[in-house]
């Protein structure tokens, strides 16, 4: 029994002597396993070289964005018109002027078409006639009411043409707002060359190619700015403008406008009359009448035609012009409103001195539509 015992631990010590050398041997084995590979690797960028295997890693690689190096980040037009930028930050980056003259690409220059309304557009058929076959040649702008949803169909050349809005009164500092912010995304377009400010209840006189080319050779940028002597003129001056707004520079114009891209830049990077007609220009001086015309004639008179081709008729009185409907769009209609006009144009004597009128009501749309099939209209 004895010699067994000891036979027994003999045999446990044996065992517990041969435990450590399997981690021994694990170590050895994974280090002939990296002498292997190294001298396969080294074979490898020996024979085939180095370059083929990394081009074979990276080649999966795909980033998640990239953004565009070229001069195409700097002249593309937004892609979509909502952002999330404050007015402040949009006239900021609206602002921004190249230096240097000309362009360094092919730029067509364009017309933004921009509406200002309160809600639906129900002109949208005869202005969609009056553009079509003209895409590349115009941008369209419309600033509504934040809360209203427009029911555009892809088809048609107002759709997604909502920029952000806030809701304007009219006569009051909002209003200027608005047409400063329909401004300011359109400038965000470095190909549109002109700006027409529009209403809801304008239509265009003429075919587009008259329009476009008058507007694009004009030397002049039209907006009326006149000094009225009398109760609804410099009566609505207030003196606190003085002398930054003096009595003898306050103009009244009509709140439509045709300029050009640089009195655009003009209008939305002003910081200096904005707050003293904010103030001091409250009903009843109603700013939108006042603020752009005079601040324009103080800084850039020279290049004012000093007049709107916009048409309205204040025959019959009140506080705002006439408004047609059905019964009144016929061709004698047509012939008063585009004839007997004679004014400047580039410094010379012209009878086209209007090319858009209003205000139309959506009665009228009709009996549009139909005077363009008789081409009263013309297109």
């Amino acid at each position: 029994m004895q010699s067994r015992g000891v036979a027994l631990e003999e045999g446990k010590e044996r065992s517990n002597q041969s435990k450590p050398l399997r981690p021994v041997r694990l170590l050895v084995l994974f280090f002939a396993l990296c002498v292997v590979f190294s001298v396969v690797s080294i074979y490898t960028v020996k024979h085939f070289g180095i370059e083929s295997v990394v081009t074979t890693v990276s080649s999966t690689f795909q980033p998640c964005y990239e953004e565009p190096g070229g001069l195409d980040k700097w002249i593309r037009p937004p892609s979509s018109l909502i952002h999330n930028m404050s007015d402040k930050e949009l006239l900021w980056r609206a602002s921004f002027v190249p230096r240097i003259k000309g362009y360094p690409f092919p730029r067509v220059p364009k017309i933004a078409f921009m509406f200002l309304t309160k809600g639906p557009l129900p002109l949208a058929p005869l202005w969609e006639r009056f553009l079509k076959g003209h895409e590349k040649l115009y941008s369209i702008y419309i600033h509504s009411l934040p809360s209203y949803q427009p029911q555009f169909p892809p088809s048609s050349v107002f759709y997604n043409r909502q920029i952000p809005s806030q809701v304007s009164e009219w006569g009051r500092m909002s209003m200027c707002d608005a047409e400063r912010r329909l401004l300011a995304n359109a400038l965000l377009d470095i190909s549109n060359e002109w700006f027409i400010l529009l209403s809801e209840s304008c239509i265009p006189l003429y075919n587009f190619s008259l329009v476009y080319h008058y507007i694009m050779k004009s030397k002049h940028s039209f907006m009326g700015a006149f000094d009225d002597p009398g109760p609804f003129g410099r009566g609505r001056y207030n003196e606190n403008m003085a002398p930054l707004v003096n009595i003898t520079k306050w103009r009244k114009g009509s709140q439509w406008f045709e300029i050009n891209r640089k009195l655009a830049v003009n209008i939305v990077e002003d910081t200096t009359f904005y707050p003293v007609f904010e103030q001091y220009c409250r009903p009843a001086c109603y700013v939108d009448e006042h603020y752009f015309p005079t601040m324009l004639t103080i800084e850039a008179g020279n290049v004012l035609a000093n007049r709107s081709i916009t048409w309205v008729d204040w025959s019959r009185g009140g506080a705002h012009p006439a408004t047609f409907g059905r019964n009144d769009i016929t061709e004698e209609f047509f012939n008063r409103v585009r004839g007997g006009h004679k004014c400047l144009y580039n410094n010379r004597n012209s009878s086209v001195c209007v090319l858009f009128a209003r205000k139309f009501a959506p009665s009228a749309l009709e009996p549009l539509l139909h005077m363009g099939d008789t081409k009263v209209l013309d297109f």
